[in-house]
């Protein structure tokens, strides 16, 4: 079966029309990819979300009793609320030889080019199959591709390796941090302010923990030193802090949200069990003299893991011959390449567009950067049947 072609700008339209911002439901744009490659005799299976809302989907092409190469990307885009867009957002708008729409770097481009190979793919008598692994809700902390990655070896095939199409200018990255975040809250006693002492100040303990992550933050800009990243060291930061009631009553209330931005190896067990340690030893006595019900609960709210390849790594070697590039580099933003590397497929990023461009007001991506991709994956083709 053979369907009509399309060209990789008017994929990217099509793409682009779906609002897929993480908070609304990816099902139709993974039907029309299902149904285009159902055009071309590739069968697709939709990974549905437990609320039926959501779904990745995983097809393969060429033989399946053979290791192939997974391209992995993302159908969810950051929300374009508060921003000032000179056009729409969800309308592919061309100008100077940049294609402007919400999803063009990040990462639409790269699954455009993806389908556009479709025909080449079926085209070809593949001795390594193809898979294609587009999943949901990355954006919010990779959450869609884990269900998928969990099939992998069981009722899915594992993949040989895998390349990752975030946005990278087409050159290799084969390391980034992991965003590790946590919610923490503090419970306390409300009281009257004038009688400060009977109540227990959740704002005052929780500024207590935010000294001790500054502490630790310090000590992490000196013992990560890595200099393929920018900045060279593990990151943590406070992204969210609420509490209080008013300003006559004692509050009984704080939450915090901290993340840390890990790089490879760090011992982020470690750094929470030292900060629930402090919390138990410099918190919680002061507070339970007073209040014996108060609490601080720490919990980690979502993980991605850093990521970091073998350089001497067949999918590394490859992707540097399919991308003419002799060396790699290490990007400071995550990606699911982590997952599928833990999950026994080894990964590698690779894709078109800019960085720099991702989650902004009036994204673009240079039409010269998906003519790249779409070589690298004639390559990819050549490769596969060989």
């Amino acid at each position: 079966m053979h369907g009509p072609t399309h060209s990789t700008k008017e994929l990217l339209a099509r793409l682009v029309a779906f609002d897929t911002t993480s908070h609304k439901s990816n099902i139709e744009i993974q039907r029309f990819i299902a149904d285009y490659l159902a055009q071309h005799g590739v069968a697709a299976e939709l990974i549905t979300s437990d609320d039926g809302e959501k779904a990745s989907l995983f097809a393969t092409i060429g033989p399946h009793d053979v290791g192939g190469v997974a391209l992995s990307g993302h159908t969810d885009v950051v929300p374009v609320t508060g921003q000032a867009w000179d056009s729409d957002p969800f309308h592919l708008t061309e100008k100077d030889g940049r294609l402007y729409g919400r999803g063009t770097t990040d990462m639409k481009g790269y699954l455009a080019c993806v389908l556009c190979a479709v025909p080449d793919f079926k085209r070809r008598t593949l001795k390594a199959p193809i898979h294609l692994a587009f999943s949901y809700d990355e954006e919010i902390g990779c959450i869609g591709v884990r269900p998928m990655i969990a099939r992998l070896g069981r009722d899915l095939p594992r993949p040989r390796m895998v390349f990752v199409g975030e946005p990278t200018s087409m050159t290799v990255v084969d390391a980034h941090k992991g965003p590790v975040r946590w919610q923490a809250t503090i419970s306390g006693r409300a009281a009257h302010s004038s009688m400060a002492p009977l109540g227990v100040n959740a704002i005052h303990y929780a500024s207590t923990l935010i000294g001790e992550l500054a502490a630790i933050e310090a000590e992490l800009k000196e013992s990560t030193i890595d200099p393929r990243f920018d900045p060279p060291y593990a990151t943590l930061q406070v992204t969210e802090i609420d509490g209080g009631t008013a300003s006559n009553i004692v509050p009984v209330t704080c939450r915090l949200g901290f993340e840390i931005r890990a790089t490879p190896g760090l011992d982020v067990e470690a750094i929470e069990a030292r900060l629930r340690r402090f919390a138990e030893e410099r918190c919680l006595p002061g507070m339970r003299a007073v209040a014996p019900e108060a609490d601080i609960d720490i919990h980690q709210s979502n993980r991605v893991p850093p990521f970091g390849a073998d350089r001497s790594s067949e999918v590394v070697t490859l992707a540097m011959k399919l991308a003419g590039h002799n060396s790699t580099h290490a990007v400071s933003y995550a990606t699911e390449a982590g997952l599928f590397q833990n999950g026994g497929a080894p990964a590698v990023i690779c894709g078109p567009g800019d960085i720099s461009q991702a989650h902004t007001a009036n994204e673009w991506i240079a039409e010269s950067e998906l003519e790249k991709c779409s070589a690298f994956m004639r390559r990819l083709a050549e490769w596969a049947e060989t």
